[in-house]
């Protein structure tokens, strides 16, 4: 059965049992800040299992794309460790419990194939129960398991929890009997390579307290509405259902197995010498190729970019491995356009997107491994320079802040710095690495949770949020109201008051205020509350559903529980609508002109102006931006009506609203249309026709990093004012040109040309000034102990290379048998500077350039034995650092 026939099989079962099928949510789609991508069915409805939002079904079924980061160094080890996975799963939010969960998965796995089941062998399945759970023991006793297959198991087994206070409950897990080739008999205690577990049912019954691990941590009673969270691998269940090993053989894995193995000459699983259960290197670094290739597919296609950083970091490093893996096994060529295609073919029955957009992933895998051969290229030298001095100094590590070096500035991989370190006898300091690295990810972790949080705990955000519900926002439609004052915090602690100077956190049972999201900065405007009143100058929602307003009270003293009066600086707020319109519109111009793949990668829509970041490979012509530009600005000239209304997911798909790559989206949604131009998924506000915006003008265009690229662009009274700005000095430069405005580019450029080619012959002359001398300089040399000595300053504002020159010349026109040493100072812009070269002869006598001019700088200054310079004094010291390099010369008196 192939995988995308037990997805659909295992979506209609639960749709026909009163299940609402949910589409998967985008990997990178998540609010915790723990996690960089979806790592289990269940992570979507987490908000619903914790009480923070109402689920709006009673039942749901899914089939969710996940990632395992942590797995990343184990695959290719195992046959079963992978990055990407999928997850089956239903739910029940306060529905039904486990005499429902139970009966509903075992109909599934065993009904017959023709039946709409899996049809795997009811004799061959396994259950197990936590240790004390008589409830599902007797569910599965009543299904018609029998006692001797129905295990009970301990708590690091069989009970679960999100390893932070709140819901737990005990586990019931499927395990299919793959027989005795496969291991011995006994169930899953003994040998969970026999048994092989298919099927995860939680049952979330109680509520767990603070503790440390699955050991660890108080039951605190029995929860009031029970949820139940399933997770069957469909990677798993496919191999079970296809009848082989491990996942790297079934149907969306093995076609870019054998690609690879076809690409590298290599034989998967045949190797010449070892024993049928032994793994051969080879093997190990095929699967690392098939695993990481699909995963790229499936990061890029969900709007992940390779990046120095977060996901963008992930994305980078496992598309890297699976280059790197390629190579060693032999294939130098470019690897992605031949497995990629392969990719793509695998997973397209289950996620059509992919094939119609591949184009866009396609660019982005394609362009990434180019730089990474660049990369490899020019690290593997940098690296070579770095053993080499590592080898010279005597040590026997690589430094950590090297290899950290090698990472961060060249995106050189680590375990590529490792390997190559260890062929050259070396090791590395991967401690030192590893700590730089967690300094580097919690520095932006912190600056990131910082910003939404101001560094108050969040648990005091989840209390207010308990105790009174989600904050109402009701910005679109009013810009000022009453509303109660439901909480005031100060330094991560509720108060009951604050007073004049005091900058707190305020939080209204409703509000017009706009918190920061979505690119949109927030509201400012005043809270009145009593005979007091606060100044907001930052909105944020820390945690879903709570909108805190940052604010400075500036008059007398407000006080929680009372009503205030909150009411925004609306010249504001109409200034960031018309740049948020404004973006939508540069959004949907931009892929009119490029295509489909150049999708928004982030935004910033402030008072007067934005900053739209999209994804593209390449630059954009400026005749692309002019006439983008141009097309904007008419849509603004036919005043279309800008209109807001609340959908479906699914109507929205329907009509072509536009989505954000990487954002979560609710069952009912919020689009954004400006007439039939665009159409967007988003929660922002906006103006009400396209000509508010009065006028937008695009100021730059540039790269923003790895196949992004940014568009800075003025709207309304800035634009204007900024196209005035531009006119009164076209007009400027046209009176003093004398020429007519639109001949000024021209006569400016003209100019420009004019003055380099005087500067450069201007350097001519300033050389052969300096260097005239050279001969003279070099017969006029004294005798300092049997050695040519010239010292002498070179004119005043020479450039340093002409300084280089001057003092190599007068050492090449005395008598290369004569020992010899030539100082030059310079003075340029307020400090002096030292030449100092030596000929082979001097260098006999143990003079070195480079000495002596570190003694002229007390131990400063840097070169080579014959040739060195240092600079940074006084420019009245130059005479002195002639002094000081004869005196060197001469020796001890």
């Amino acid at each position: 059965m192939k995988t995308a026939e037990i997805k659909r099989r295992f979506l209609a079962h639960f749709e026909a049992n009163g299940h609402t099928v949910v589409p998967s949510a985008p990997l990178p789609a998540i609010s915790d800040p723990n996690l960089l991508f979806i790592n289990a069915g269940m992570v979507q409805f987490v908000p619903y299992f914790l009480g923070q939002q109402t689920p709006p079904y009673a039942r749901a079924t899914s089939v969710q794309k996940c990632i395992r980061t942590p797995d990343i160094d184990e695959v290719g080890k195992t046959s079963r460790h992978g990055t990407f996975f999928q997850m089956n799963g239903n739910f029940s939010f306060g529905d039904y419990f486990k005499s429902g969960a139970i009966p509903l998965a075992w109909d599934l796995a065993t009904k017959p194939v023709e039946a709409g089941g899996f049809g795997l062998d009811p004799e061959r399945i396994w259950a197990t129960v936590y240790l004390d759970d008589d409830e599902a023991y007797d569910i599965w006793r009543a299904t018609g398991v029998p006692a001797e297959r129905i295990v009970r198991r301990g708590k690091a087994d069989n009970f679960w929890s999100m390893g932070i206070p709140g819901p737990c409950g005990p586990c019931s897990e499927l395990y299919y009997d793959r027989g005795p080739a496969y291991g011995r008999e006994g169930g899953p205690e003994v040998d969970e390579d026999r048994y092989l577990e298919f099927w995860n049912l939680v049952f979330m019954q109680f509520e767990r307290g603070p503790g440390v691990g699955k050991e660890d941590f108080p039951i605190l009673g029995d929860l009031p509405a029970k949820n139940i969270d399933t997770g069957m691998g469909l990677e798993r269940m496919a191999s079970l259902l296809q009848g082989v090993d491990n996942l790297y053989e079934i149907d969306e894995v093995k076609p870019i197995l054998d690609k690879a193995a076809e690409l590298t000459g290599k034989r998967y699983g045949v190797h010449s010498g070892h024993a049928a259960n032994e793994s051969h290197p080879d093997d190990v670094r095929l699967r690392v190729i098939a695993d990481h290739v699909r995963t790229s597919l499936m990061l890029i296609g969900d709007g992940v970019t390779p990046s120095n950083e977060g996901r963008g970091y992930v994305l980078r490093r496992i598309m890297r491995r699976a280059i790197r893996a390629v190579r060693l096994l032999g294939y130098a060529d470019r690897a992605l356009p031949e497995l990629l295609p392969v990719a793509r073919d695998c997973m397209a029955p289950s996620y059509p997107e992919l094939a119609e957009e591949f184009g866009r992933i396609s660019q982005y895998a394609y362009a990434e491994e180019d730089a990474f051969l660049a990369t490899l290229r020019a690290g593997t030298t940098i690296l070579d320079t770095a053993i080499a001095e590592t080898r010279s100094a005597g040590k026997p590590a690589l430094s950590g802040d090297k290899a950290f070096q090698l990472h961060d500035t060249y995106g050189f991989p680590i375990d590529l710095t490792l390997e190559i370190a260890a062929e050259q006898g070396l090791q590395v300091d991967a401690e030192g690495f590893r700590r730089l690295m967690a300094d580097q990810r919690s520095r932006a972790k912190a600056d990131a949770q910082a910003r939404k949080t101001g560094h108050t705990d969040v648990s005091a955000y989840r209390s207010v949020l308990d105790g009174g519900g989600p904050v109402e926002f009701t910005g679109y439609t009013e810009l000022n109201r009453e509303s109660r004052v439901r909480a005031l915090l100060s330094g991560g602690a509720a108060v009951s008051a604050a007073v004049e100077g005091d900058t707190i956190e305020l939080v209204l049972d409703t509000t017009p205020f706009y918190a920061e999201g979505g690119g949109q900065q927030p509201d400012q405007g005043l809270i009145t509350v009593g005979g007091g009143q606060v100044e907001v100058f930052d909105v944020q929602q820390p945690v879903p559903g709570l909108i805190v307003h940052r604010a400075t009270v500036v008059r007398g003293e407000v006080r929680s529980g009372e009503t205030g009066y909150a009411e925004i600086d609306t010249s504001r707020r109409r200034a960031i609508s018309r740049s948020h319109t404004a973006t939508h519109l540069v959004h949907q111009t931009m892929r009119n002109f490029l295509g489909e793949s150049a999708t928004q990668a982030g935004s910033l829509n402030a008072p007067g102006r934005l900053r739209f970041d999209f994804n593209t490979p390449t630059g954009v012509a400026p005749s692309v931006l002019h006439d983008v530009e141009q097309q904007v600005n008419e849509v603004l000239l036919a005043d279309l009506e800008v209109h807001a209304f609340v959908t479906s997911q699914e109507e929205a798909r329907r009509i072509g609203a536009m989505a954000l790559f990487g954002e979560k989206y609710g069952e009912r949604v919020r689009v954004v249309e400006v007439g039939d131009y665009a159409r967007e998924l988003c929660g922002g506000t906006h103006v009400a026709r396209s000509a508010q915006l009065g006028l937008v003008k695009i100021l730059s265009e540039a790269s923003v990093g790895s196949g992004v690229r940014r568009i800075e662009a003025l709207v309304g009274m800035d634009a204007f004012g900024f196209l005035a700005r531009e006119h009164l000095l076209v007009s400027r430069l046209a009176e003093l040109f004398r020429v007519p405005g639109e001949q000024v580019a021209d006569r400016v450029e003209q100019t420009v040309t004019q003055l380099r080619d005087a500067e450069k012959e201007l350097e001519k002359l300033r050389a052969q000034l300096v260097l005239g001398g050279a001969g003279a300089l070099a017969a006029q040399a004294k005798d300092v102990r049997g050695v040519a000595y010239v010292g002498t300053e070179a004119p005043e504002g020479a450039a340093a290379n002409d300084v280089r020159t001057l003092a190599q010349e007068i050492r090449g026109r005395i008598d290369a048998a004569r020992p010899a040493v030539v100082a030059v100072a310079a003075r340029a812009n307020g400090k002096a500077s030292l030449v100092v070269a030596v000929n082979q002869a001097a260098r006999g006598r143990s003079l070195s350039a480079k000495d002596l001019v570190k003694a002229a700088f007390s131990g400063r200054g840097g070169g080579s034995d014959d040739l060195a310079q240092g600079g940074g004094l006084p420019a009245a010291e130059a005479p002195n650092l002639l002094v000081t390099v004869e005196r060197a010369v001469a020796g001890p008196a």
